[in-house]
C-alpha cells in the first residue's frame, strides 16, 4: 500500500504548450486543490496513520447528517469527496490545513489515479482488438464474431479470463512516472505531460512517488 501523500483534482482537459526550441508537449490539466485536512488518523488511537482530505465544495443543504457532523469538525465547509492517504507520519500536519499543488515541483515524477471511460458493452474486436474474420468467400455476417471460445467434451467448460465481448471501461486506472510539466499555484493547476485517465470533469488523484 502507498504511503506518500497525495492531493484530489479534476481534469479539465489537454492541450499543448510550447518547450525549448518550439517543440509541441501535449500536456493534462488537472485543477487539484486546495484541500483542506478534514481529519487525521494515528496509530495509537486508529492502528494506522492517514490523512483524510476533502475537495469538491458542496452546500451543507445536501449533505447528510453523519457526513455533516463529521465535517463540521474541522470548519472548512462541506466537501463531495473525502480520501484517506496513509502515511508512516502525522506529526507534521493539523486539521484545517490545506493541501495545494505547491506541494509538487516541475520535472517531477506523480503517480495519478482516476476512473476511465466507460464504453458500455463492446465486443472483441473493439474491446481486445481482434483482427476478425476474413471477407472472403464463406464468410456471412461473421466478420467482427470472437470466433470459437467453446471446448469438445473435456473440458466441456469456457475458461475463465477468455476474452470475449463485455463491459469495456468505467474501471480505476493508475499511471505511474508522470511527469509535472508545470505547477500554478495562483490557478491551483497542474500541468501533466501526456495523458491522464478519465473524460473532462471526472475526479483523479495524482500522487508523490519519492
Amino acid at each position: 500500500m502507498s504511503t506518500k501523500l497525495g492531493i484530489l483534482g479534476r481534469k479539465l482537459g489537454m492541450t499543448r504548450v510550447f518547450g525549448p526550441g518550439g517543440k509541441t508537449i501535449p500536456v493534462t490539466v488537472v485543477q487539484a486543490g486546495p484541500c483542506p485536512i478534514m481529519q487525521i488518523r494515528e496509530p495509537e488511537k486508529d492502528g494506522y496513520a492517514a490523512l483524510q482530505v476533502g475537495f469538491g465544495e458542496m452546500e451543507e443543504r445536501k449533505v447528510n447528517k453523519p457526513s455533516k457532523g463529521h465535517q463540521a469538525k474541522a470548519d472548512k465547509g462541506f466537501f463531495r469527496h473525502l480520501k484517506e492517504f496513509r502515511l508512516e507520519k502525522v506529526d507534521e500536519y493539523e486539521v484545517g490545513q490545506d493541501l495545494t499543488v505547491e506541494m509538487f515541483e516541475i520535472g517531477e515524477k506523480v503517480k495519478i489515479t482516476g476512473t476511465s471511460k466507460g464504453k458500455g458493452f463492446q465486443g472483441a474486436m473493439k474491446r481486445w482488438n481482434f483482427g476478425g474474420s476474413p471477407a472472403s468467400h464463406g464468410h456471412e455476417k461473421v466478420h467482427r464474431k470472437p470466433g470459437s471460445v467453446g471446448h469438445a467434451t473435456f473440458p466441456s467448460k469456457v475458461f475463465k479470463g477468455k476474452k470475449m465481448p463485455g463491459q469495456m471501461g468505467n474501471k480505476q486506472v493508475t499511471y505511474v512516472n508522470m511527469e509535472v510539466f508545470d505547477v500554478r499555484p495562483e490557478d491551483n493547476l497542474l500541468l501533466i505531460r501526456g495523458q491522464v485517465p478519465g473524460p473532462k470533469g471526472s475526479v483523479v488523484t495524482v500522487r508523490k512517488i519519492k
